[in-house]
């Protein structure tokens, strides 16, 4: 890379942070990739006009200094359910500069954030994980052979109107299940009916209408419940009450593919193993 031209600023910024935390021209050119040369006469200018963007009038001034960009992320990280326009009303109140919503998107982007839904888990008490811990580790040495043996029952609420899950978090890529952007959430709000059913390598039962249930995610059948979910609100005519969604679940849990059944099953051992690595908490499935 010869010329500052094919630096971004969001480079640009990352390069004048490095130099202002202390670190040598030398140790950032070699970090980079980049010649001294180009850093050091980089470095000269953001003394000198204080901002990190080569154009001189070809574009918009940015609003922010990286000092401020990393502010910015710093409070969106400290507080992961807070909205943008939120986290611009902080910054006006912590620096007098008033800055929009969407800059304040675009700086979390350029920090690695983003707005997704959090991923939502009935709440683990310190016994739910006790008890957790002690299944996983007695069925720790279980195969597909196995589990292959076991029945699957559980019972799961479906109703006419799903959860929009409209609130937003900032978090990294491949960050969904880590403890600060998980959302707990007790039951279902809306009016519905409870099914229950089981499952097993190469069979199911019938679906059953009844009054009541719990869920954990060590049960492989909570996916398949996910399905059955998918393949109802994708009819070409929805259920529209009580009976019609009655209706539907059975007909749907009828021509769900075997295939899919066995391969949840088979995914016992994967379970367990992630379980006890995560110390019991919440697992990606």
């Amino acid at each position: 890379m010869s010329s500052r031209d094919h630096i971004d600023d969001f480079m640009r910024g990352r390069i004048i942070g490095k130099i202002e935390e202390g670190r040598k021209i030398t140790d950032v050119a070699r970090e980079f990739g980049i010649a001294h040369s180009v850093v050091s006469r980089l470095w000269k200018s953001f003394k000198t006009t204080g901002m990190c963007s080569t154009w001189q009038g070809g574009g918009r001034v940015r609003s922010t200094t990286p000092a401020e960009d990393r502010h910015i992320v710093l409070s969106a990280k400290r507080n992961r359910r807070t909205t943008a326009q939120q986290v611009a009303n902080q910054f006006l109140a912590a620096s007098g500069k008033q800055i929009s919503r969407k800059t304040v998107a675009r700086r979390l982007r350029g920090g690695g954030l983003y707005a997704r839904r959090p991923v939502v888990c009935v709440p683990l008490t310190r016994q739910h994980r006790t008890a957790r811990f002690q299944w996983c580790r007695e069925h720790y040495n279980w195969t597909e052979q196995d589990w292959a043996c076991v029945l699957f029952s559980d019972e799961s609420r479906f109703s006419l109107s799903s959860d929009c899950r409209r609130q937003l978090i900032w978090r990294e890529s491949g960050t969904a299940y880590r403890p600060v952007n998980i959302q707990e959430k007790d039951r279902y709000p809306t009016c519905s009916i409870m099914v229950w059913a089981s499952i097993m390598i190469n069979g199911r039962t019938r679906l059953h209408v009844v009054a009541n249930g719990t869920m954990t995610d060590l049960n492989p059948i909570e996916n398949v419940w996910d399905a059955l979910g998918r393949q109802v609100a994708g009819r070409n005519y929805p259920p529209t009450d009580k009976n019609t969604l009655i209706r539907a679940l059975t007909e749907e849990w009828d021509k769900l593919p075997q295939q899919l059944l066995d391969n949840v099953v088979q995914s016992m051992v994967r379970r367990v193993e992630c379980c006890i690595t995560l110390h019991v908490g919440h697992i990606p499935y």
